[in-house]
This record gives C-alpha cells, sequence and structure tokens, in this order.
C-alpha cells in the first residue's frame, strides 16, 4: 500500500474505537506472579512490568477483548500475563492458520480489528496464509509473533523464521521488537495502521528477550510514523469532476467494490444511488452494501455474475467505480473490458488508481467522504440544472435483468447444492451472517442467498484460500454473539481446517456448518469438465469408498461434540435447517449429499472478454447466440 508522507497522530479513544467490538464478560483466569494487567488506565503513571505485561497491558489499552492464538517457547512469557486479564479472553485454536482466520472473521464481521498470535518458526509461518488472506482483502488484524531472543537472531537458532522478511509483501507494516520499551509503542502504531487508511494486516514480531526484560509501561505512547498518513478526503475538484460526467452519461453503472463495506460507507452509497437512479453492481466482496432487493441492483458481476451485471458494465458509457480495484475476476479480458466507457475511480489506496484501468477521473480518498461529497455535489447540481434522465438505460438493464436471472435447473439425479443454499438463507434470514470458503459453494452461497446488509456475507475473495469458512465464522460469532453465523463449506475445503469445530465446542461459540459434499474439489471438477475433457485428474475427494464414507462427517461431528446432521433428499433440506437453527448450545454440522455435477452459471472462462458470458454447459456465448 502507498500512501502519502505526513506524521500522524492517533488518541486513545481512536485506537480502542478501532479494537473493541463489545463489551465482554470477564472471563475465568488463574493467578500468576508479577503486576496484574487491567490495572493502567490511558493516561496513568508509569508502572514497572515486564515486556510481557507491557504487550497485554497494550492490548487493554487499545479496547481488545479477544485474541485467537497457540501459545509456544518464544511467545510463552507473554502468556503467563494474558493469563491474569480480566479484559482479555484468550482463545486457544488447534491450529494457527485458524487463529488468523478467526481473527480474519472478527474484523470482517465489525470492521474493527482482529488479533491473532502464535509463537516463532513453524507457530508464525503457519499464519501467513491468513496474513496474506487479509492483504488481499483489506481486512485489519494484527499478528503478534514470538521471536527467539535477539542475540539469536540470525544463527538459525531453534524455532527461528524471518517471519518479518516473510510477510512484508504482505502486510501494511511489520515490526521487529527487540527491547521491551519498544512494544506499547509497537502495538499502538500497528492497530491505528491497520484500521486507518486502506485496513490490511500489520505483524509485530517480539524477541523473546523482550517480552522477559523489564520496562515501565505507560499509555498512550507517543505515535510518530513520518511516512504514513492516508488521504482520507478527496479533492474538491475531482467530486465536481464526477458529478459533471454523472449528469452527462447516459449508460452509467456504479461499479461498487469491498471498499466501501469497509468504509462503512453503505448508508451513504444507498443515498447516493437513491438520489441519481444509477444501476449499480456489487462485487464478490461488496455483497449486501446495497439490498438485492434494490430495483436499480443488477447482482454481482464477473466470472460467475449475473447477465444483467456483466453486461450493464460492458454497455455503459461511464462507471463510477467506489472501492474496488478492477479485479481480473471481474474484468475478464481486461483490454476488452467496458470498452466504451469513462471511468471515475474512487480509492483510498492511490496505488489502486489507475493501475489496472486508466481512470479519466481518479479520485483519493475514503469512500465515506467521497460519497458523501458526491451527494452534496449532485444535490446542489440537480437544484440548479435538474436531475439526469436514465429512462431508456433503466428499461433496458431490467429487460436483461428479468430475461436472464441467475437461477439453476433442479437435478433429478440427486439433492441440487443451490436449493440447499437457498433455503439456507432463506430461513435463517438477513440478519445471520454467512461465511464460506471457496469454490463452487462459494458461488453460489454468493447468488442464492439474499443479502441486505453489509458484514452479513465474509469470504475469501482475492487470495481464494480453501479453509477459510469454519475458523473465519468461528471468528464472526465470537463478535457478534447475537447472529446465527453458518459457515457454508465445500467437503474439500471443511477437511483443511475442520480441527477448529473443537475450539468452538470448548469456547462455546455455536455456528452452523452447511458441508456442500459433491465427493470432489468441486470447482476444479467444473473446469476439468469444461476444459479438460472430462479427465479428473485428483479431484474425487472419495466421500463414499466401498461404501463406507470417508471421512463420516456425521460421526466426526459427533466426535467434536457438535450435533451432526445428514441430508441427502430435498424434501428433508428445510428440516434440517430448522434443526439447525433451533440448536445453540453447541456447534451443528449439517452434511449435505449434493449432486457431484452441478455447476457454476453463468460463467465467463478465464482470460477471454465479459462479452462471451455463458449461461449453460455446451451453448455459445450468449451475445453470440443472441446475434
Amino acid at each position: 500500500m502507498t500512501d502519502s508522507p505526513t506524521p500522524t497522530q492517533a488518541s486513545p479513544a481512536d485506537l480502542a474505537a478501532h479494537a473493541r467490538p463489545r463489551p465482554a464478560a470477564a472471563p475465568t483466569r488463574g493467578q500468576a506472579s508479577g503486576s496484574t494487567p487491567g490495572t493502567a488506565a490511558p493516561g496513568s503513571a508509569p508502572q514497572p512490568c515486564t515486556g510481557a505485561q507491557a504487550l497485554v497491558l497494550a492490548l487493554e489499552a487499545v479496547g481488545v477483548d479477544t485474541v485467537f492464538g497457540i501459545p509456544g517457547g518464544a511467545i510463552l512469557p507473554a502468556y503467563d500475563p494474558l493469563m491474569d486479564s480480566t479484559k482479555v479472553r484468550h482463545i486457544l485454536v488447534r491450529h494457527e492458520q485458524g487463529a488468523g482466520h478467526a481473527a480474519e472473521g472478527y474484523a470482517a464481521a465489525t470492521g474493527r480489528v482482529g488479533v491473532c498470535m502464535a509463537t516463532s518458526g513453524p507457530g508464525a509461518t503457519n499464519l501467513v496464509t491468513a496474513i496474506a488472506d487479509a492483504y488481499m482483502d483489506s481486512v485489519p488484524i494484527v499478528a503478534i509473533t514470538g521471536q527467539v531472543s535477539s542475540a539469536a537472531i540470525g544463527t538459525d537458532a531453534f524455532q527461528e523464521a524471518d517471519i518479518r522478511g516473510i510477510t512484508m509483501p504482505i502486510t501494511k507494516h511489520n515490526y521487529l521488537v527487540t527491547k521491551p520499551g519498544d512494544i506499547a509503542r509497537a502495538i499502538a502504531e500497528a492497530f491505528h495502521i491497520a484500521a486507518t487508511g486502506r485496513p490490511g494486516p500489520v505483524l509485530v514480531d517480539i524477541s523473546k528477550d523482550a517480552l522477559q526484560g523489564q520496562t515501565t509501561f505507560s499509555w498512550p505512547p507517543t505515535i510518530d510514523l513520518p511516512g504514513y498518513r492516508p488521504v482520507a478526503r478527496p479533492h474538491s475538484k475531482q467530486i465536481r469532476e464526477a458529478a459533471r460526467m454523472m449528469a452527462e452519461a447516459r449508460r452509467p453503472v456504479f461499479y461498487v467494490g469491498g471498499g466501501v463495506i469497509r468504509a462503512k460507507a453503505t448508508d451513504a452509497l444507498r443515498a447516493l444511488v437513491e438520489l441519481t437512479q444509477i444501476p449499480l453492481v456489487t462485487t464478490l466482496m461488496a455483497r449486501g452494501a446495497v439490498p438485492d432487493s434494490h430495483p436499480l441492483h443488477l447482482g454481482m458481476p464477473g466470472m460467475h455474475g449475473s447477465v444483467a451485471a456483466v453486461t450493464a458494465l460492458q454497455k455503459a458509457d461511464l462507471l463510477i467505480a467506489l472501492g474496488t480495484r478492477f479485479d481480473d475476476r471481474v474484468t475478464g479480458q481486461l483490454s476488452t473490458f467496458a470498452p466504451h466507457a469513462k471511468v471515475i475511480h474512487a480509492d483510498i489506496d492511490p496505488a489502486e488508481i489507475s493501475k489496472n484501468r486508466v481512470a479519466d477521473v481518479p479520485i483519493v480518498g475514503d469512500c465515506k467522504d467521497v460519497i458523501t461529497e458526491l451527494v452534496e455535489a449532485i444535490t446542489a447540481d440537480h437544484a440548479a440544472r435538474g436531475a439526469a434522465e436514465y429512462e431508456a438505460w433503466h428499461a433496458t438493464v431490467a429487460e436483461w435483468k428479468s430475461t436472464y436471472p441467475v437461477g439453476y435447473t433442479p437435478s433429478e439425479e440427486g439433492l441440487s447444492p443451490q436449493y440447499v443454499i437457498e433455503r439456507i438463507g432463506a430461513l435463517s434470514g438477513p440478519e445471520a451472517t454467512y461465511v464460506a470458503g471457496v469454490g463452487q459453494h462459494q458461488m453460489w452461497a454468493a447468488q442464492f442467498v439474499d443479502y441486505s446488509r453489509p458484514n452479513s456475507w465474509i469470504n475469501s475473495g482475492g487470495l481464494g484460500t480453501m479453509g477459510f469458512a469454519v475458523p473465519a465464522a468461528m471468528g464472526a460469532k465470537m463478535a457478534e454473539p447475537h447472529r446465527t453465523v453458518w459457515a457454508i463449506d465445500g467437503d474439500g475445503c471443511f477437511q483443511m481446517t475442520n480441527q477448529e469445530l473443537a475450539t468452538c465446542v470448548i469456547n462455546d461459540i455455536p455456528i452452523k456448518v452447511a458441508i456442500i459434499n459433491n465427493s470432489s474439489l468441486g470447482m476444479v471438477r467444473q473446469w476439468q469438465t469444461l476444459f479438460y475433457n472430462e479427465r479428473y485428474s485428483n479431484t474425487d475427494l472419495h466421500t463414499s469408498h466401498n461404501a463406507v464414507r470417508i471421512p463420516d462427517f456425521v460421526k466426526l461431528a459427533d466426535a467434536y461434540g457438535c450435533a451432526g446432521l445428514r441430508v441427502e433428499q430435498a424434501a428433508d433440506v428445510d428440516g434440517a435447517i430448522r434443526e439447525a437453527l433451533a440448536i445453540e448450545d453447541r456447534p451443528v454440522v449439517i452434511d449435505f449429499v449434493v449432486h457431484r455435477d452441478a455447476m457454476v452459471w453463468p460463467m465467463v472462462p478465464a482470460g477471454v472478454s465479459n462479452d462471451k458470458i455463458q449461461i449453460a454447459r455446451g451453448g455459445a456465448p450468449l451475445w453470440e447466440r443472441e446475434s
């Protein structure tokens, strides 16, 4: 991420607001020797402590109430004072990757900073996938890792890894702290950086001797980041130019990305859509930014987007891109994307502006500020000259939307996965949170659940991380325990991180897990069907082998202490979902055994123009057939 240089300062209240999602009941803790965390209020007199105690005090001061992690040798000094904290609850996960994804789920559900912790070497490297995932999807997390003692750094000591060097390309910033007196400041800066500008992950690596050494703790520390000051307020000239172009356009489209949700700008966006009456599309990361039921909402664009959304972008004469980065899964062949459109591109990260598609009007700024100022400028323009008229464009996109709705043909050979997901959404409702893994089930969950609020849809978009759903759902449930949280997972994804069900049971985190079980790596199998002459190389998961289920997910759920159910017929789907919704004292796992060869449609094959969108297997590209 690139930000313009200027010093910045953050107040303790600002830091706490970024981190604190809700008041937490004080967990039961044992007692350990040493000073007790929780006694240092902001502005209090310095108190002597160890570096480890300073770490816990700093976490309390920024408002952290939950940390996901696993102890080990280098980070062990921090776990002793953590046991005494009455403000920070530690959730012992079963794998560090699970800790990272749980922190992501926690952050994505609330917009506040999630926290994970691991030891040096393999503990730290097991966080790398989650850190990269958070970086790609602009999720604010702080990863705290132990490091070998400073004297041993660079000697290939036991469990040593240069985690700072490893994660440098996938973090907004990272620290190696070797002095106990630097710990509090590093934590304060890490939370500030993670939550401001374009959100993202920050890593704080702390040597063991820094944790063990003596220091004094006082709060707040002085934050001096001369190279970091994100631009939040957009330039008024660019806002006026954008408003002028929107008034002159005849086929404009709002192209809405996840940055709108990260900026908490969804209310402002809805006001802008109502004011302008411009149709919109919401990317995979922006589902819920505007309710799917809104008459101007054309759906999700991209490789598996709706015909109306994909085609509207292709035929538009103006794209108003808000908090999005012109990802290849949306644009298809970039040189053919929206060929007739001028582009207004607003993003908090100046590095994204014109990176893939040159912007005619580049606007660097926070999406909430950009949209708010656009509303003001357009309102004034309407008062002076009247509102722009888009009736012909409305009629055109409405025809595409009604003629080519996103749908599916129920299978005659088994349970349709689309039906399962459709019913989960219908019975759980808009206040539930839906967390998906990666693959066919992810696309179906994006297509067949109706979203009406931000942060109700959580998934791994940019990195496409299998195994994301279960631990991320765990984190989302911790952040918002009053919500129903579904992990919609494939049988392939589920087998990568299902050990976190033990974490959920032990810590009373009653998530619901829907396994869309097609005995395959489904999305890879779909590509092998379409592009590799049905040569299914290493995509068969052998869920049923010699009449024995491997594994039997119901038995596995029971072994973990969850409620386990299996559904193989459409008539049993609603009953199983209702039963799962009624169980609140433990996690529920439903094994939905679905039709193996169901496919995700529409589809734009990788690397081709979005004009080649197909709505069924074996047919010509849609617009070739129409012509």
